[in-house]
């Protein structure tokens, strides 16, 4: 399993703007990709911002790709969210999963 984490940053007046829209159409919409096993959207909230880490699971890369494209590690971030977010990573990092212990 492969994880992919992206962050970007809204100022409180738009924060959950961003969260409505990850969780009510980004995260339904890759539910119905072949290979994708879950997502988590994490969030910090400090002085006046917040910060999101998006965080999917993915059976392998081949997965993500036909998500994201040959080079998986383009962020892929859709109108409705670059209006929310105040700043983002334009970029993605995988990790392998090695290890998991819960559900």
């Amino acid at each position: 399993m492969i994880v992919r984490l992206w962050r970007g940053q809204a100022l409180a007046s738009t924060a959950s703007a961003y969260q409505k829209h990850a969780t009510e159409n980004v995260f339904p919409a890759l539910g119905q990709l072949a290979g994708h096993r879950g997502a988590w959207l994490l969030r910090r909230d400090d002085e006046g911002q917040s910060e999101f880490v998006a965080m999917t699971l993915w059976e392998s890369l081949d997965s993500i790709k036909a998500f994201a494209g040959d080079d998986v590690s383009t962020a892929i971030v859709e109108p409705e969210g670059r209006a929310a977010l105040s700043s983002f990573d334009d970029f993605a990092t995988h990790y392998e999963v090695a290890f998991n212990h819960g559900p």
